[in-house]
């Protein structure tokens, strides 16, 4: 939601960052490494007058996350929120600076002054951790709702649970946070995030921190490729020191750094455990070049450190997913392990989702959650164009390669997401409720349309046909203006809660940014064409 300030607090907040940050200014979309740090410093020394400024609660206080700076000096200050001196799940906010220092405006995941009648919570530690064990317990061998994942089979324990206070969903409570840590049925581990109410134990929210994508794959995907390597002594590391030291390592061997004697990895075939591994650290390194030479984002937290890969996880695991604790991509070996899951999307997939963890962090559940799945499927599939390797002709298909269904279709389709049998094409009251691999639909959709536009069509030797749900004919922008406008929408204006009807406003925001009349009215159609008004 974005919130006008009165004259008032504009007035107050017109010091706010001027000069300091703005000799510092840098080009649209992402500021280098030790340049970022500093805005992020200087940010940082800025949140309590912003906070004054905002009019928030004495308890309140901001911790900056991001700071985006545009060519003319404009500023978008990411914080999230404490509120004596707990994280407020849900508060973050984007201030949007002008050159000089006033705030123009604010977008807010939650739009009001927390007020908590009491910190002490009726419930102790030990029993929410109890309770949170107990939820998941609950759910053994039953079936998730994220299609892409597989029954929980054990559940290990709990960390030590932590006070928040949870805003989610727009009535602030004191809350526990506390992650349940287990294995589910296909071998994938499992650590959900659950916050539960102080007072009365109820769950809240749930989620799972290990983002996966099931399929069985079709060999090694990406042929022949230049790495780069680290030399150590007489042997070669599987490390790349051009893109923040990012390294792929074998998780059959404890997740040990491939080596090489002679720097040349891999044979193409499965049998050989490097070729998995020189899929993986292609991947990783397609997918930050895309981000560095299209926006100009140093690595997936835009601070300059490499991702790392583990490879050949598990025995016969047809799953990869991404984690945000370890900062890092793991794949399995697929059915028979003969089938490594290192396809390039799923790379580009899995590793957007900690660009967006790094960002606006949508909130999983819901319209975000769909949102954040989709967020990850347009940057997937704008890695495989970025890419544009032969092995792996650059489409708008997701999953194609590691054949989950079993008969050769994707796993999912930008342009008419209804083809995979459960997908809506367009928006409708209660999307919310579905699996948010499911409630994405809408979103690629969007992005498909705005980038090449409805009606059949031929690309790259595939066949599309996009529908409109109110019959219009939408003509596209093509790939490159879309991606910047969704990806400024991403880092700027969304946060944790945004919605459809939101990320309508935001993408528009983002292509007056950007471009002029012609992209954004292109935006509105492409978003009239999936029913988001």
């Amino acid at each position: 939601m974005k919130r006008k300030l009165t004259a008032g607090a504009v007035l107050s907040a017109s010091v706010l960052l001027a000069g300091a940050i703005q000799v510092a200014a840098a080009p649209a979309h992402a500021a280098p490494v030790q340049q970022r740090d500093s805005l992020i410093a200087l940010a940082g020394q800025q949140a309590a007058p912003v906070a004054q400024a905002l009019a928030l609660g004495g308890q309140e206080k901001l911790v900056v996350k991001d700071v985006v700076v545009d060519a003319n000096g404009t500023r978008h200050l990411r914080y999230d929120r404490t509120y004596a001196g707990l994280p407020v799940l849900g508060g973050d906010l984007v201030v949007h600076q002008k050159a000089n220092g006033t705030i123009a405006s604010v977008d807010r995941a939650f739009d009001g002054r927390l007020a908590l009648a009491s910190l002490t919570p009726a419930i102790s530690a030990g029993t929410a951790s109890a309770q949170a064990v107990d939820s998941v317990r609950a759910t053994v061998g039953i079936a998730p709702t994220d299609k892409d994942a597989s029954p929980v089979t054990r559940v290990d324990g709990a960390g030590t649970p932590a006070l928040v206070v949870w805003a989610g969903d727009g009535s602030p409570r004191l809350a526990y946070r506390t992650a349940v840590h287990g294995e589910r049925a296909d071998g994938t581990p499992s650590r959900q995030q659950l916050v539960t109410d102080a007072a009365t134990g109820q769950v809240l929210s749930s989620h799972e921190e290990v983002q996966t994508v099931n399929g069985t794959g079709k060999g090694v995907h990406v042929g022949t490729v230049t790495l780069n390597t680290t030399q150590s002594g007489a042997t070669y590391q599987l490390k790349d020191p051009a893109r923040g030291n990012q390294w792929t390592g074998n998780a059959k061997n404890n997740n040990a750094l491939y080596t090489d004697a002679d720097n040349v990895w891999g044979n193409g075939l499965a049998t050989d455990t490097q070729s998995a591994a020189v899929d993986a650290q292609f991947g990783t390194g397609a997918t930050w070049d895309f981000y560095k030479n299209t926006f100009g984002r140093s690595g997936i937290r835009n601070d300059g450190v490499g991702a790392s890969n583990r490879v050949h996880y598990g025995n016969a695991y047809i799953n990869a997913f991404w984690q945000d604790s370890c900062f890092c991509m793991t794949y399995g070996d697929g059915q028979s392990n003969t089938h490594p899951l290192t396809a390039l999307d799923v790379a580009g997939h899995e590793m957007s989702h900690g660009v967006t963890s790094a960002t606006a962090n949508l909130t999983y559940l819901n319209e975000s959650g769909g949102l954040n799945e989709a967020t990850s499927d347009i940057f997937g599939t704008l890695v495989e164009w970025y890419a544009n390797i032969p092995s792996d002709v650059p489409d708008y298909l997701i999953g194609e390669k590691i054949d989950i269904n079993g008969n050769g279709t994707p796993l999912r389709y930008l342009d008419k997401p209804s083809k995979d049998g459960k997908s809506p094409d367009a928006w409708y009251a209660g999307i919310g409720g579905l699996d948010v691999h499911y409630s994405s639909g809408v979103a690629n959709h969007f992005f498909y349309l705005l980038s090449e536009g409805s009606g059949a069509k031929v690309i790259n030797g595939v066949s599309y046909n996009s529908p409109t749900s109110n019959g219009s004919t939408v003509a596209g922008i093509g790939r490159d203006k879309a991606a910047a406008i969704w990806y400024r929408a991403l880092t700027v204006y969304f946060t944790s809660s945004t919605n459809y009807k939101a990320a309508r406003t935001a993408t528009l925001n983002a292509a007056r940014d950007l471009y002029g009349a012609p992209e954004v009215n292109a935006v509105a159609a492409a978003w009239s064409a999936v029913n988001v008004n």
